[in-house]
């Protein structure tokens, strides 16, 4: 799993970068542009930002401001500051998971098009929805296992 999220990224990354250059070469220095071709990195673009949202979720790295553990001195004090912090990002999470799928009923009823090429665009939106479901499942399993490592029996210094 960790193999096809970084080669699906890393592709997908080559890919809006091409089409970014693409765009620059052609646009100001040829002075052709390209039309339609913002509108079809739309696809790529979306997915990337959900899809590497979810491998930072997956792989517990999100950037986080931790100032509190400078203060905490025991492990578990650690642990039960995590528990907290999964507890609050499920909770926003979840409801952020809500709103999500009350647009994607929202844009499949009004199944919006893009302006030039007319791709709709309910698909770009369903990533945002599909990406925090995935990202609250990892949250959720990282809750229990910080659940877990609160349960176990801390070791006793020798």
């Amino acid at each position: 799993m960790n193999r096809f999220f970084g080669i699906l990224l890393t592709a997908m990354i080559c890919f809006v970068a091409l089409g970014q250059f693409v765009q620059v070469i052609t646009r100001y220095v040829l002075e052709i542009p390209v039309m339609g071709l913002e509108e079809s990195l739309l696809y790529p673009t979306m997915w990337l930002y959900m899809l590497g949202a979810v491998n930072a979720s997956r792989e517990n790295t999100h950037i986080r401001a931790n100032v509190l553990e400078i203060f905490l001195k025991t492990k578990t004090a650690h642990t039960v500051l995590a528990i907290i912090g999964e507890v609050c990002s499920l909770v926003v999470g979840c409801w952020l998971t809500y709103w999500a799928w009350d647009f994607i009923k929202y844009s499949h009823r009004v199944w919006k098009e893009s302006p030039t090429l007319y791709i709709p665009t309910f698909y770009v939106d369903v990533a945002l929805l599909l990406g925090l479901i995935a990202m609250m499942l990892y949250t959720f399993g990282h809750l229990i296992q910080h659940i877990k490592q609160l349960k176990q029996p801390t070791e006793s210094p020798s």
